[in-house]
């Protein structure tokens, strides 16, 4: 069964770092690019940054780029997302996703993590 089991998500004060992973099991995501998004309440789901597995194209939200930083570590099927310089609006719940392209795209995205909540304090 496929699996995205997200964590490292807390909360932290406005200014700070967290690194959220995002662990990949069940079925081989080696075709797959790895997504994170990001949802507050009351917002809809937004892009943050994906990566391929193969080529390590990367893609971020323009708002987001020199911030956030996306990675990945193939030996260990992970996924990687360190946030810097944190600020109350960065308050969400972050999701991992795969799809078969790297892509902005959120109904591209074909398997889906539950959700690791981040919360920054002013």
């Amino acid at each position: 069964q496929e699996q995205l089991v997200e964590s490292g998500g807390g909360l932290v004060q406005a200014g700070g770092s967290l690194r959220l992973s995002c662990s990949a099991s069940g079925r081989t995501f080696s075709s797959y690019a790895l997504g994170w998004f990001r949802q507050a309440p009351g917002k809809e789901r937004e892009f943050v940054a994906a990566i391929n597995w193969t080529n390590r194209r990367t893609l971020y939200a323009d708002s987001l780029k020199g911030r956030f930083t996306i990675s990945r570590d193939n030996a260990k099927n992970t996924v990687y997302l360190q946030m810097n310089s944190l600020k109350p609006e960065d308050t969400a719940v972050y999701y991992c996703a795969a799809s078969s392209t790297i892509t902005v795209v959120v109904g591209s995205y074909d398997y889906w993590g539950q959700g690791t909540q981040v919360t920054v304090s002013s």
